[in-house]
């Protein structure tokens, strides 16, 4: 059994390709490797050139391994499907290239739930038919990415789309079968969302491939949540603390993939917005990574 820790572009504020106000690519990977992690993932396709000796020449340059990537796209919306899918192609493509293995899928923040975020009795729910051809959606880049590139493909909840709570979770997981789609559990949007990530985690580990760690400030939860703030608000406000600063057990966390034998990544997602005055993305990566060795990993 291999536990393996990486990072991703995220944590250093990088949540679309084409924003202006993202760092460097290659400084996300200097600085990556400066803190000590083995892997980083793809981040927004895009984001990194889209030519794979170009990349892997810097991957190897900071002793970095490709881990996977997200496709963080509007499943719940059929207009934008073509977008969902070229983001889809894309990145199965790029990861394809560099060996990594970890295809993660989110529903991305959809204006009919970000009010909702943290609040499952509240949020709007769809009806039979649009949950249906939502399901068939991520089914078809499931299906695309393990059969077509041979990914391992994790369907991820996140705060604010409609794969966000813990029953629609494991609703879709009923539906679907494990072969094409495991989960990618994030340990923070699971606290967000109001559920016990520990509890999921001993439920599910079995079906659980690839693993996002990530700490929720409990007070600024609260507060976010009785405002209904958005989700990027949310981001700006520090909801997602430095590891073990938050209310998610990582020590339950580690002792759970202990004991199932879990042999794969588990990737620190610290979203941030490195705009605002503090922050800073080197420093966070550099103590989460020493809290995790603190406790084992």
């Amino acid at each position: 059994m291999t536990i393996q820790i990486g990072n991703a572009p995220c944590s250093w504020g990088v949540e679309f390709a084409g924003d202006p106000r993202n760092p460097d690519w290659r400084t996300v990977l200097r600085e990556n490797a400066e803190a000590g992690y083995q892997g980083i993932e793809l981040g927004p396709v895009g984001f990194m050139p889209e030519d794979p000796p170009q990349v892997a020449d810097a991957l190897a340059e900071n002793g970095l391994e490709m881990i996977g990537g997200v496709v963080f796209r509007p499943f719940h919306d059929p207009d934008q499907w073509d977008d969902v899918l070229d983001a889809s192609r894309r990145t199965c493509a790029a990861l394809a290239a560099h060996g990594a293995e970890d295809l993660v899928l989110i529903d991305s923040i959809s204006p009919r739930r970000a009010p909702t975020a943290g609040r499952a009795d509240a949020a709007e729910q769809m009806a039979k038919a649009e949950w249906t051809a939502y399901r068939d959606r991520i089914v078809h880049v499931a299906r695309m990415g393990t059969e077509e590139y041979g990914l391992t493909v994790g369907i991820h909840a996140h705060a604010a789309g409609f794969m966000d709570f813990e029953p629609e979770l494991e609703r879709l997981l009923d539906e679907v079968d494990e072969a094409i789609l495991k989960i990618c559990f994030d340990t923070g949007h699971h606290s967000y969302a109001g559920f016990d990530p520990v509890a999921f985690m001993g439920r599910h580990i079995d079906r659980i491939s690839y693993m996002h760690f990530k700490d929720i400030d409990p007070a600024v939860k609260a507060d976010v949540i009785a405002r209904g703030t958005g989700f990027y608000e949310a981001c700006g406000q520090g909801i997602f603390c430095n590891l073990g600063d938050g209310d998610v057990d990582f020590r339950a966390v580690r002792q759970i993939l202990l004991d199932a034998g879990f042999d794969g990544w588990c990737t620190v997602e610290q979203d941030c917005d490195p705009m605002i005055a503090g922050t800073d993305p080197l420093r966070d990566a550099k103590a989460n990574r020493a809290y995790l060795s603190s406790i084992g990993f």
